[in-house]
């Protein structure tokens, strides 16, 4: 009985400790255009991660995002932004409506990925290992609403995030890009 509950305890341990390994680069995803995206490709970058929507009261937040991706993305820095329809359907257009209107309404050129879950049953992987601690080894961070943010540093790991209100050009958020470069 005891070596099976020693057992059972290092096994617990050795799950957690590998979920807690786990980096942005072991994650794969679509772009809004279709194709396959490896996380990898973002080794030695900071990554700001946003889940977005095209009809919330914060959707004006991505003109605040193109202008950080214009002033620092590139080698160092990029965003990637998630579509996703899981606060009061406001997210409802087909990856190419959603395309269209970040192109049109606010000239988006960092990446958008196609629309996912950012909660609930159907959540991506992507933000399973994102809002779990048991995961990604630093924190809870449930998606409370469109355009919550969460940061990644240049190995992949998580540093935090903020909240959906908390604006692109807000001090921290700045202070985490420029920190080192």
């Amino acid at each position: 009985m005891k070596k099976t509950l020693v057992l059972l305890i290092m096994t617990v341990l050795f799950i957690s400790v590998s979920a807690q390994d786990k980096t942005l680069y072991d994650f794969e995803a679509k772009t809004i255009d279709g194709k396959d995206f490896d996380f990898s490709t973002l080794k030695g970058k900071k990554v700001l991660v946003v889940n977005t929507a095209s009809k919330c009261g914060l959707t004006p937040q991505y003109e605040g995002l193109q202008k950080l991706f214009d002033e620092y993305g590139g080698e160092s820095f990029t965003i990637i932004g998630f579509p996703a329809n899981n606060f009061l359907k406001q997210e409802p257009g087909s990856n190419e409506d959603i395309q269209n209107f970040c192109s049109l309404n606010y000239g988006v050129s960092f990446q958008m990925m196609e629309k996912i879950d950012v909660k609930g049953k159907k959540m991506h992987p992507i933000y399973q290992w994102l809002t779990s601690k048991e995961n990604n080894g630093v924190v809870d961070a449930p998606v409370k609403w469109n355009f919550q943010k969460f940061m990644i540093n240049e190995q992949g790991k998580l540093d935090g995030y903020v909240s959906p209100k908390t604006k692109p050009d807000n001090e921290r958020i700045l202070n985490w890009i420029t920190e080192g470069l």
